[in-house]
């Protein structure tokens, strides 16, 4: 189980992935999901009067070969920074509509590992990926890895991530 955050700072981040994942083109066989990479975080409580900045964003399908959001802001993080890309996104943030994926159907990375590879440090996710398409363990690869895994909660994020996620089906 993921830990619980509801710091105005991650509702923030949350929402502006949910306008990433709002993006997306529907489909009745897959999610709708948007992401994005924030860099560095300031761990819970440390302090409070840090500003983030985005590093990317993604949200499901936008890049060519059935894509899903978190591999879509990591490579376009590392189109844009091909140099400073991996140390970039090493100790990084991502913020996610829902948990990153842990099996892809089409034979892509899934995601949980595309964000392990790239050393992000900290997951906040909108909900958990429900059991529509497969049995995701996603949160439990991420915390195995070392990564600090938050849902972030606020009034009605959780409901509108799911509604967001099905459009189309």
């Amino acid at each position: 189980m993921a830990k619980v955050t509801r710091e105005a700072e991650h509702v923030k981040w949350m929402n502006l992935a949910l306008e990433q994942a709002r993006k997306c083109t529907p489909t009745p066989t897959a999610f709708c999901v948007g992401a994005v990479i924030v860099a560095p975080p300031s761990p819970e409580g440390v302090n409070p009067s840090y500003t983030a900045r985005i590093l990317a964003t993604g949200y499901s399908r936008e890049l060519p070969g059935n894509t899903h959001a978190e591999a879509c802001a990591i490579d376009k993080l590392l189109a844009q920074e091909p140099v400073r890309g991996p140390a970039l996104l090493q100790g990084s943030a991502i913020y996610t509509t829902m948990e990153p994926c842990s099996v892809r159907l089409s034979g892509n990375t899934p995601c949980v590992d595309r964000c392990i590879q790239a050393k992000i440090a900290y997951v906040y996710m909108g909900v958990e990926e429900p059991t529509d398409f497969v049995e995701c363990e996603g949160i439990r690869k991420l915390k195995d890895s070392g990564a600090a895994v938050f849902v972030v909660e606020s009034e009605g994020l959780r409901e509108e991530c799911l509604r967001e996620a099905r459009r189309g089906h």
